[in-house]
């Protein structure tokens, strides 16, 4: 039987069914899960949510009430509604760059924290839980659909430690946006984020010592990693809630049109759409990453790079919507304009590929800062335009990242 009491009430032994309010608004990646911890429930009352919904079936109920005089609590306003409000064509309005980066970054660190938990639950051995990871995705779809360079942005600048976590969730993200640049529908959009998700669960049936390894790995050790897409394959079906398309994108995301990608070494049609998305996704976000044994590329260069893959590495259909999908110049990107300035993309006007906004703020004429300045390169009559992308290792910019990802 479900119940919902206050989590005042919570006790060792019930089973939490789902918490009120919005997955962000508490610290447990688990929409279900039996309270053995006192500690979790402090977790929980900490964490600002008011009420909870028990099962009596699978856990203790509410202790019996004490025989004092009840006490009138007054009413707790509803929390505000996290989306946007929605137009009359039913589309979530999309948010300005730099209130959805704030947003994101809350997403981000929660789910850091909520990946973590799975993947290493998984390395002990524990079934996968793909249903709790719902309310998780459902938050990275709402960002991606109200500003997708946003939240993707953000990820892409995960550190050494905690790329395996982050790059799950980066790839999440890129798999939604990519979804719907193709035309998938909300279910499938859902389906291929989680599939993202948990694309590199295998890893967990890695070594630490090789996963982590800075430098380059020995024959067998470099076996053991091409050994994870299988693993990844076979650890979630001991689970529950996990798809055939996110067993397909776990199995197959490092497969290649040319049929030279692994395990099977597919080809072309034999390779299904997801896997093809999974492929372009891991890849992308994997080079412009800092790694253990590398730092990333720039995310301009980067498509560069896998624009001369592609022939034999992705899909062109995929790969073309992908680079719709992030932008040729995704946020973080830095370029040089016309007038000889500098500049790091800040948001996408969404009308061409080629007219993001940006913020420059150095002069190669003079070869000194300059005061930051917004140009809009859409903006009718605007005499700038952009000529090429620069490497910002290059230029010793250290601060690059702070000129984008700090919202104003």
């Amino acid at each position: 039987m479900l119940k919902r009491v206050p989590v005042t009430q919570l006790r060792c032994g019930m089973f939490v069914h789902e918490l009120c309010g919005s997955w962000m608004d508490h610290p447990f990646w688990r929409s279900a899960f039996k309270l053995k911890d006192p500690k979790d429930i402090r977790r929980v009352i900490e964490s600002g949510v008011r009420e909870a919904w028990i099962d009596t079936s699978k856990g203790l109920d509410v202790a019996p009430p004490a025989p004092v005089a009840p006490v009138e609590q007054a009413a707790v306003p509803p929390d505000p509604p996290l989306d946007e409000p929605v137009t009359a064509e039913g589309q979530t309005a999309k948010v300005e760059t730099a209130g959805e980066l704030a947003r994101a970054a809350r997403i981000c660190a929660t789910a850091r924290e909520a990946v973590t938990s799975m993947f290493q639950e998984a390395r002990m051995g524990q079934a996968v839980d793909a249903e709790s990871a719902a309310p998780l995705v459902e938050e990275i779809a709402n960002s991606v659909m109200r500003n997708p360079g946003a939240l993707i942005s953000l990820a892409r600048l995960k550190t050494k430690d905690d790329y395996t976590y982050m790059h799950s969730v980066a790839v999440c993200a890129l798999m939604i946006a990519l979804g719907r640049e193709l035309g998938l529908d909300e279910a499938m959009i859902r389906e291929v984020g989680t599939a993202g998700l948990l694309h590199d669960i295998g890893k967990m049936a890695i070594p630490l010592e090789i996963l982590n390894k800075p430098g380059k790995l020995t024959d067998s050790e470099f076996v053991a990693v091409r050994a994870h897409p299988e693993a990844g394959w076979k650890m979630p079906q001991e689970g529950r809630g996990v798809s055939n398309v996110a067993l397909d994108v776990c199995l197959h995301h490092h497969e290649k049109v040319d049929g030279s990608g692994y395990p099977h070494r597919l080809a072309n049609d034999a390779i299904s759409l997801v896997a093809k998305m999974g492929a372009v996704c891991d890849v992308y976000d994997a080079i412009t990453s800092n790694r253990p044994y590398k730092a990333g590329w720039a995310p301009t260069e980067s498509l560069r790079k896998m624009t001369e893959w592609s022939n034999g590495h992705f899909d062109q259909t995929v790969f073309r919507a992908f680079v719709k999908a992030v932008g040729i110049y995704p946020l973080g990107s830095l370029v040089r304009l016309q007038s000889g300035r500098l500049g790091v993309v800040v948001a996408q006007t969404g009308k061409s590929l080629l007219t993001p906004q940006v913020k420059v703020f150095f002069s190669t004429r003079s070869d000194a800062r300059v005061q930051p300045e917004i140009v809009d390169l859409d903006r009718p009559g605007c005499p700038d335009r952009i000529i090429d992308h620069e490497d910002p290792a290059k230029w010793g910019f250290g601060d690059l990242s702070e000129m984008w990802a700090m919202p104003a």
